[in-house]
């Protein structure tokens, strides 16, 4: 499923509206999307994402970047971030209470959990 156009786009279209400065995280997007997203298959999509998608913008629950895997040299996504104002702990995690941003159209859908599992809770 996350290989069809139409379902990509609804992640890059979220990604898009992501203020500089701000971040999201995978779960949260698949949250607002709902049945058939998980934060899994949005980081897959977010890997195939061009150039006009702000993929540096979409962050793990923890606050922190998962791309040192996958993005050479492997800092690149926080320095990004860094340099549109994020700022980062000794431990690679910026604070989600300051820098986490819901699109106006789900805020009141979508509530802040603390605690383990979904960041996100219906």
């Amino acid at each position: 499923m996350e290989n069809e156009p139409k379902y990509r786009e609804r992640v890059y279209e979220i990604v898009r509206s992501i203020p500089p400065g701000r971040v999201m995280t995978y779960g949260q997007i698949a949250e607002i999307l709902g049945d058939g997203y998980t934060p899994r298959t949005v980081g897959f999509v977010m890997h195939a994402s061009g150039d006009n998608t702000p993929w540096h913008r979409v962050i793990n629950a923890q606050g922190a970047c998962s791309t040192g895997r996958v993005v050479i040299p492997h800092d690149k996504q926080q320095r990004m971030l860094e340099a549109e104002g994020v700022k980062f702990n000794q431990r690679g995690r910026c604070d989600l209470k300051t820098y986490l941003w819901m699109p106006d159209e789900h805020s009141d859908q979508v509530k802040p959990q603390t605690g383990r599992g979904t960041l996100f809770k219906h």
